[in-house]
C-alpha cells in the first residue's frame, strides 16, 4: 500500500550526533580528545567486552559502543601492564566505536593515552552499568528504527491510535478537529512520521508543527492554546487507518465488518476502514465508533463476528426429533 520507496533506513548513528544528543540523558562525559567524534555506531545495541579483554576476540561486537563495567575494570586492573596495554590496543586496532565507563569509574591513563593514539574515544557515565546499556540500547533503537512520513491526521482516540487519511479537501483536518472537542488528543497533522521501533510502529510530527493544525477557512490554529495540554500527545502507537472516502467515488464498501484486511506499514499489518463521506455524516463520531470497535476486538470482542454466529445460527436445520 505505502512504497518501499519512501521508507528511510539508517545504517548508521555518528559519535558525535549520539553523544551531543544524549549526553544529558545518559549522563555522558567525554574525557579525551574530541577527535574520534567522527566514528560510526552501526548496530543499535551495546557490548560488554569482557570476552575480548581476556583475549577471545572471536564474535568480538567491534561495531557496537563498549561497556565497562566494574567486573570489566577489575579483570583489566589485574593484568599486567603489557597484556593490559596489548588488549586494548587490539579493541581500538578493531575501530570501536567509543568506550564507556559506567559508575563514574576513572579510565586507567593509559587507555585514554592509546585511545588518543587511536583516534578513538573514552566516555564515562555516572549511572550504574545495566541502567546505562538499557537507556543507551532503547535510544539506538529509536535512532536506527525504519521511518515512513505518511499524509493524513494522527490523532489518540480513547486510547487508540488512527491515522485518518483521504484525498486532500475531503475533511481529515476537520474530522480531526471533532475528535478533539470530544477529548481525543492530536499527534500530528498533515505530515505524520512513522517509526518501526521493535515491531511497533510509533507516530510522531515534525518538531516545528507539533500540536499545529491547518484547517481550511480558518488557517493553521494552536490546538495547545484553544483546548490545553491534555489535547496533544508526542507521539503514539499506530493501531488504526481510517481512509476518508468522497461518497461519490466511493466502491462496495464491507457493511458487516467481516472482511477487513490490514494495511502493510514498514513491514506490520494495520487494521484498516473506509468510510464514505457526505452531507449530514457525522465522520467523527464515526471514527470514534471504529476506534472504541478496534478496542473492543483487541480485548476479544467481535461485535461484528458476533451477529454473524446468530445469524448463520438461523439458518441452521433444526435437528431430527425421534
Amino acid at each position: 500500500m505505502f512504497s518501499k520507496s519512501k521508507v528511510k533506513k539508517v545504517d548508521f548513528v555518528t559519535l558525535s550526533k549520539f553523544y551531543g544528543k544524549y549526553k544529558e540523558a545518559l549522563q555522558l562525559e567525554l574525557i579525551n580528545s574530541p577527535a574520534g567524534l567522527s566514528r560510526h555506531i552501526c548496530e543499535p545495541a551495546l557490548n560488554r567486552p569482557g570476552l575480548a579483554i581476556a583475549g577471545f576476540y572471536s564474535y568480538f561486537a567491534n561495531k557496537r559502543i563498549q561497556v565497562f563495567g566494574s567486573a570489566e575494570l577489575a579483570y583489566l586492573q589485574k593484568l599486567p601492564e603489557g597484556m593490559r596495554k596489548s588488549r586494548i590496543q587490539r579493541m581500538f586496532r578493531c575501530e570501536v566505536p567509543g568506550i564507556v565507563f559506567s559508575r563514574d569509574q576513572d579510565p586507567p591513563q593509559e587507555i585514554v593515552e592509546l585511545a588518543d593514539e587511536a583516534g578513538g574515544c573514552v566516555f564515562r557515565t555516572s549511572l550504574v552499568t545495566m541502567k546505562f546499556v538499557n537507556s543507551a540500547t532503547i535510544i539506538l533503537e529509536n535512532e536506527f528504527a525504519e521511518s515512513l512520513t505518511l499524509h493524513g491526521c494522527m490523532v489518540d482516540v480513547r486510547g487508540v491510535g488512527v491515522l485518518i487519511r483521504g484525498k486532500s479537501g475531503v475533511g481529515k483536518s476537520e474530522t480531526a478537529l471533532g475528535l478533539i472537542e470530544r477529548g481525543a488528543a492530536l499527534v500530528a497533522d498533515d505530515m505524520v512520521y512513522v517509526r518501526n521501533v521493535g515491531g511497533e510502529l510509533v507516530a510522531s510530527a515534525p518538531e516545528m508543527s507539533r500540536g499545529f493544525m491547518e484547517v481550511r477557512g480558518l488557517g493553521i490554529v494552536n490546538i495547545t492554546t484553544l483546548f490545553g495540554l491534555k489535547s496533544i500527545r508526542h507521539n503514539k502507537r499506530l493501531d488504526l487507518i481510517v481512509t476518508l472516502i468522497p461518497a461519490k467515488d466511493q466502491e462496495a464498501l464491507d457493511r458487516l465488518g467481516l472482511e477487513r484486511e490490514g494495511l502493510d506499514v514498514l513491514g506490520e499489518k494495520v487494521l484498516h476502514v473506509q468510510l464514505s463521506v457526505a452531507p449530514g455524516r457525522d465522520i467523527a463520531r464515526l471514527v470514534e465508533v471504529a476506534a472504541m470497535d478496534y478496542h473492543l476486538k483487541d480485548m476479544g470482542i467481535d461485535m461484528a463476528g458476533e451477529f454473524n454466529r446468530r445469524l448463520m445460527s438461523n439458518f441452521q436445520p433444526p435437528e431430527n426429533q425421534d
